[in-house]
């Protein structure tokens, strides 16, 4: 049995990049996780300790010195970013007189995507990367530990360690095979195909011409575009907006062809822009944006013109993004998402544990509700997440 040694990092730059994608490739090889994306969160000033994300990653190395697994965990002063919601939790502890922040959350930060959290050369390392995990949640006195998102096959490795799962919704489209966004409408139910027809027609009639820029091949110009058309749409919500120009840029440059940019345009001029990202067969729905508000364009924008590139390339599945029902009725099922919480206080850890079990019930409720409407004639499966590759 090898013995490993666990520390703590407190940046990126402490690790060899190689090494680090080396394990993000074995664990199914997702952008988020990858060491260029982590580090331009923080690098760029978005995910550091002034912002209340400070980076404690995790590293396992053998007996030969070996990287082996690796984790990125960040000691929160908040739950701002994180899209598994415990403000009810903290404010239940804080009532009965304890201290919820600072808390211990293994993620990608203001990413709520499905993929890897423990990055393991093989089971061995994960498993002492777990261990490794909840001893260092001890030593940190932290009110807890919190997994999100991650894949299924590991959230039950966490559930073996102690770990209590909660479950979530998300909107996700899968490929039926379709050759065309007409055909793919064309399994729709006459009111759901009307609809869509209806929201692009709108759109188009404005004028609107879209073009796509990816990578590095995105320019100065249109990421500066795009970020004041997220900042827009933040503020327009009486939001902070997560995210900088400096990140987007390197994100853009760093992470080969994975940031793919929808532009829409009117007699030449730039007037909107989605950011989606790819990653193997899937694609992301992430941010948005327009200069002008416009009927229908938040729709076209954000989940049809992903979804007709992703007919046109053969992807997969596309990921509209945290909560959302009204996706249902633009061809995006229900799909089920997970994450795992340790609590350090046994009594508030066992109450938690009851609650979730009620929650648990009440979204598999809702799922079986939200597909009996699903606005296909024949109604395909909820998106499982034995089938998210992360």
């Amino acid at each position: 049995m090898t013995a490993f040694s666990i520390t703590s990092i407190a940046s990126l730059a402490e690790v060899s990049a190689a090494a680090w994608d080396a394990l993000a490739g074995a664990s199914g090889g997702n952008v988020f996780v990858r060491h260029a994306f982590l580090h331009a969160l923080s690098e760029s000033g978005c995910a550091t300790a002034e912002r209340g994300w400070t980076p404690c990653h995790l590293l396992a190395h053998d007996e030969q010195g070996a990287l082996r697994a690796a984790m990125p965990l960040y000691r929160k002063a908040h739950s701002f970013g994180e899209y598994v919601f415990d403000w009810s939790w903290a404010r239940a502890w804080q009532r009965a007189g304890g201290e919820y922040y600072p808390k211990l959350v293994a993620a990608v930060p203001f990413t709520p995507c499905t993929g890897p959290r423990v990055l393991a050369a093989d089971a061995e390392a994960r498993s002492a990367l777990i261990a490794g995990a909840l001893e260092f949640a001890r030593r940190d006195a932290v009110s807890g530990l919190h997994v999100l998102f991650p894949m299924r096959e590991e959230a039950a490795a966490w559930q073996r360690a102690g770990l209590s799962l909660r479950e979530g919704v998300q909107f996700h489209w899968t490929n039926a095979g379709q050759s065309t966004f007409a055909d793919w409408l064309g399994s729709m139910s006459h009111d759901k195909r009307k609809r869509i027809r209806q929201d692009r027609r709108y759109v188009d009639e404005q004028g609107l011409r879209w073009r796509h820029a990816r990578g590095a091949a995105i320019t100065a110009a249109e990421w500066a575009f795009f970020h004041a058309c997220y900042e827009a749409t933040y503020h327009g919500h009486g939001a902070t907006p997560y995210l900088n120009l400096e990140f987007f840029r390197a994100f853009g440059a760093r992470c080969g062809d994975a940031a793919l940019l929808f532009i829409g345009e009117r007699d030449g001029e730039p007037l909107c822009a989605s950011l989606c990202v790819l990653s193997g067969d899937t694609l992301y729905g992430r941010y948005w944006g327009t200069r002008v508000p416009l009927r229908s364009l938040h729709f076209e924008a954000c989940y049809y013109q992903p979804i007709e590139w992703c007919i046109d390339h053969g992807v997969r599945r596309f990921e509209g993004g945290a909560q959302g029902v009204h996706k249902l009725a633009r061809g995006l099922l229900p799909s089920a998402t997970v994450s795992a919480h340790w609590l350090a206080d046994e009594r508030f850890d066992a109450a938690v544990r009851e609650a979730l079990e009620h929650e648990r019930r009440d979204v598999e409720e809702a799922i079986d509700e939200l597909t009996e409407h699903s606005p296909f004639k024949l109604a395909p499966a909820s998106a499982s997440m034995d089938e998210e590759n992360g």
